[in-house]
């Protein structure tokens, strides 16, 4: 199936972030997922009756920090509603969450392709609440198992507007969420174990028309390759529908990642539905202004502040600097060289070059990394100033990553082998230069820029070992005379 262009997908997010405190939303059972079933689970958990929850300020304060971070306004009094559906998994047969006074308000998000801003998604709310129960269907042979293990983790659940266009839009948006929440230190962002996970509510209408279609909810898709993937194939689901005069059902669908399809679950449930009405056992939580400034004064820079600096001062390439500010460990390790070596353009390679191919071979997060910032900044000192090419700073780079030992030792031993003899090197300017001709001309006649194609030739031809500081003096030598 393929999207007509007669038709435009109208889509919104629903994000569940998994907020990292130390115990749960409203009990102080611990938040981490033990590996056995029913292990974290207390009195309040269980829902025994008799039994009060007591709000996690630290879930409060992450969650004050999001609205923060997206320029929201966070609401000066938030309270928690009951919302009642009846699943297995919900031991309460309700869930606590905020429905008229969330916690964060109206925000907006800038979504970025390759560094440009394309537009801006608005955010209509984020909210606190209680996670469920895990069902498990695949341990017992027609019986479902139970594990309340996870019930009652703190969840923030981000609602964006329904400006969202197209598969690829939605799966962007779901990755710059997934960005902040991590750069934020409130989630750990590990999408294998459900850390985050996606709703995405699509519809179409004709090009054109204001009014919206009727909406489907694809539940639970947790890859932002999956949420592109099931977004395209439920638009271009509801264009086929329409195509041929039939109607789009309202429901909600599940995304079969092994059939590349989405299939119906159940009807889509009204607000009504679940008969919100305020918890009588917590009382409206205030939330005062010093609060948030205290919160905000506390936060880390921003990735869009960072890729703005990148981009100003350092003069990178706004695709560079996005892909620099992917996540926050990346950006620091980057940084870090920074102060060693001021050469922001080299560093910004090395790091998206020669250390994400070893990130990448060793399916290892730069965290892991062995090579220190501070080192690799010397590395690349020595490749700025021209003391060594690059060629032999990649070879003490692998030299040390694979047989440990000192960077200013490695360095040292390569440098003793670098050709410096002015005669070698000038027989050598003499070799490339006779193979060149043209360049030869073009060099002679003022374009500078075709020396460094020559010492890259040179340097080719001595497998890198030559001084190319010495190599350019003497190329500018033998084609000005």
């Amino acid at each position: 199936m393929s999207c007509s262009s007669h038709w435009e997908p109208v889509i919104g997010l629903e994000i569940h972030v998994q907020l990292n405190t130390e115990s749960k939303l409203f009990s102080t059972s611990p938040a981490s997922v033990h590996p056995v079933p029913n292990t974290s689970a207390n009195l309040v958990d269980l829902a025994i009756p008799g039994t009060l929850p007591v709000l996690n300020k630290e879930a409060l304060n992450k969650a004050i920090m999001f609205g923060v971070a997206i320029g929201a306004s966070i609401s000066p009094t938030c309270r928690f509603e009951r919302k009642s559906y009846f699943y297995p998994d919900l031991p309460k047969g309700y869930q606590i969450t905020q429905l008229a006074n969330p916690i964060v308000g109206k925000g907006s998000l800038d979504l970025h392709v390759d560094g440009d801003t394309v537009k801006t998604i608005g955010i209509t709310r984020a909210h606190l609440e209680e996670d469920a129960g895990k069902s498990i269907h695949d341990r017992y042979e027609k019986v479902t198992a139970i594990d309340l293990n996870r019930a009652g983790t703190p969840l923030l659940e981000v609602v964006t507007e329904p400006d969202l266009n197209s598969s690829s839009e939605a799966a962007a948006c779901f990755r710059q969420l997934h960005t902040l929440v991590t750069w934020l230190g409130i989630c750990d962002g590990n999408l294998n174990e459900g850390s985050m996970r996606c709703d995405a509510n699509v519809s179409v209408r004709r090009h054109g028309t204001q009014a919206l279609g009727n909406r489907t909810e694809i539940k639970n898709v947790n890859s932002f390759r999956f949420v592109e993937r099931a977004v395209q194939y439920e638009i271009d689901r509801q264009i086929s529908l329409l195509e041929q005069n039939e109607t789009v059902e309202r429901e909600t669908r599940l995304y079969d990642v092994e059939r590349d399809e989405t299939r119906r679950m159940r009807g889509k449930e009204f607000s009504d539905d679940y008969r919100y009405f305020p918890d009588p056992d917590l009382l409206p939580v205030e939330v005062s202004q010093d609060l948030v400034r205290s919160i905000s004064q506390s936060m880390p820079e921003l990735p869009s502040n960072r890729r703005k600096r990148y981009t100003t001062y350092l003069n990178l390439n706004p695709a560079v600097a996005a892909l620099l500010t992917r996540d926050r460990a990346t950006s620091d390790y980057f940084e870090a060289i920074c102060k060693v070596t001021n050469n922001a353009s080299l560093v910004a390679n090395w790091v998206l070059g020669n250390v994400s191919s070893v990130l990448n071979r060793d399916a290892i997060t730069i965290e892991k990394f062995s090579l220190s910032p501070e080192s690799l900044g010397v590395i690349l000192r020595h490749v700025d100033s021209g003391e060594v090419s690059d060629a032999l700073a990649k070879q003490v780079f692998d030299q040390v990553l694979s047989q440990g030992g000192s960077v200013h030792d490695v360095l040292d031993q390569v440098k003793q082998a670098r050709i410096s003899d002015n005669s070698e090197l000038r027989e050598l300017a003499q070799t490339i230069l006779a193979s060149h001709p043209d360049q030869v001309k073009q060099l002679s006649e003022g374009k500078s820029k075709v020396l460094g194609f020559l010492i890259g030739q040179a340097m080719k031809t001595s497998h890198g070992k030559a001084d190319p500081k010495k190599l350019s003096e003497i190329f500018i030598e033998l084609t000005s005379t």
